[in-house]
C-alpha cells in the first residue's frame, strides 16, 4: 500500500500496521490482505455479489476482526455485501469503516457503498465500531451509503458505534434490528457536516422479544449550510424497553431535523423518546476564552467535548 492508503487505514481503524488476528482489508475494490485464525474464518461470496462471509465459531472469546475499505483511485464507485455470522456464545471485537481519499476534479464522485449483515447467536456479545472518514482536493464528491441489518437471537447482545469523522459529501445511514428475548441493541452515532454536506440517518428497530432492551443514542454537529435528517422508528411488540435519543448542534446557516417515532404494540412495552437541537450555549464560549482561548478555539473544545 502507498502513504496515502496508510494514512487512510490509520484514521478509520487506528491501524499502524498489519492488525493482529482475522482480518480483510479492501483497496479500490481489490483485496489488499486477508489472515484468518482458528475461530473466524472469512470467505468469499459464493452469490455473485462482491463482499465477504465472516464466520465466528461459537463461544470465541478476546478475538477481533478487522476489515476496513480504502479508496484512493478518484471516481471509483462500489457496492459490497458483507454478512457475519457469530456463533452461540462468542464475544468478540469488530473493527470497519471506509476512508475514501479523492483528488479528481471537479464532478468526480467517489463512492463505497456498503451492506453489513450480521446474525448474532444465542447469548453471543459483539462490539462493532465502524469510522467514515473522506478527503481530497476539494472538487470532487465523496459519497457512503451504509446499511446495517442485525438480527439478535436469544440473550444475544451487540453495542454499535459509528462515526463520521469528516469530508464525507453525501450519506444515507440506514439500521434496522429485529431483537428477540432478552437481547440488547446499543447505539451511539456521532455525525459532523459542514459545508454543503449531506446526512440522512434512520433507525428501524423491532423489539420482538419479552426483556429485550434498545438504546440508540446519535450526537451529531451541522455546521455551515450542512444538512441533516434523523429518522427512529422503535417498534415495541413485546414486554420491552427501548429509548432513542437524538442531540444535535447547529452552527451558521445549517438545519437539522429530528424525527422519532415511537410504535407500543404491547401493553408492557415501555418506549421514550428524547431529541434537542440546538446552539452553542453563550456563556460556555465565554468561559472558556476567560482561560485565555480564542472564540474559535472555544468552539473547537466545545463541539470536541460534545462528540467525545
Amino acid at each position: 500500500m502507498d502513504a496515502i492508503e496508510k494514512d487512510l487505514l490509520l484514521k478509520i481503524a487506528d491501524l499502524h500496521s498489519t492488525p493482529e488476528g482475522a482480518y480483510n482489508i479492501r483497496g479500490n475494490s481489490e483485496l489488499k490482505g486477508r489472515n484468518t485464525t482458528a475461530n473466524i474464518d472469512i470467505v468469499n461470496r459464493t452469490d455473485g455479489k462482491s463482499g465477504i462471509d465472516i464466520i465466528i465459531k461459537p463461544f470465541t472469546k478476546n478475538e477481533s476482526v478487522h476489515i476496513p475499505v480504502i479508496i484512493s483511485k478518484a471516481g471509483l464507485q462500489e457496492v459490497v455485501y458483507n454478512d457475519f455470522y457469530i456463533g452461540e456464545g462468542a464475544d468478540v471485537v469488530i473493527v470497519a469503516g471506509c476512508g475514501i481519499h479523492n483528488c479528481g476534479g471537479v464532478d468526480t464522485t467517489s463512492r463505497h457503498d456498503g451492506e453489513h449483515t450480521f446474525h448474532v447467536g444465542k447469548n453471543a456479545k459483539i462490539k462493532y465500531v465502524e469510522k467514515h472518514y473522506g478527503e481530497g482536493d476539494g472538487n470532487g464528491k465523496n459519497v457512503m451509503n451504509p446499511t446495517t441489518v442485525v438480527y439478535l437471537d436469544e440473550g444475544a447482545r451487540m453495542e454499535m458505534e459509528t462515526t463520521q469523522i469528516k469530508g464525507v459529501d453525501s450519506t444515507k445511514r440506514l439500521t434496522k434490528a429485529e431483537m428477540k428475548a432478552g437481547s440488547s441493541f446499543i447505539v451511539k452515532e456521532k455525525l459532523y457536516t459542514h459545508g454543503e454536506q449531506t446526512a440522512d440517518t434512520d433507525f428501524v428497530v423491532d423489539m420482538n422479544g419479552e426483556k429485550c432492551r434498545a438504546d440508540i443514542v446519535s450526537r451529531s454537529v451541522a455546521a455551515e449550510r450542512s444538512r441533516q435528517n434523523f429518522v427512529s422508528t422503535m417498534n415495541g411488540n413485546a414486554p420491552c424497553y427501548g429509548h432513542t435519543e437524538c442531540d444535535a448542534i447547529i452552527m451558521d446557516e445549517a438545519s437539522v431535523t429530528a424525527a422519532p417515532c415511537l410504535s407500543a404494540n404491547h401493553v408492557d412495552a415501555e418506549l421514550v423518546h428524547e431529541a434537542a437541537i440546538g446552539k452553542i450555549a453563550g456563556e460556555q464560549l465565554v468561559k472558556l476564552m476567560t482561560l485565555g482561548l480564542t472564540e474559535k478555539e472555544a468552539e473547537e473544545q466545545i463541539l470536541k467535548g460534545f462528540l467525545h
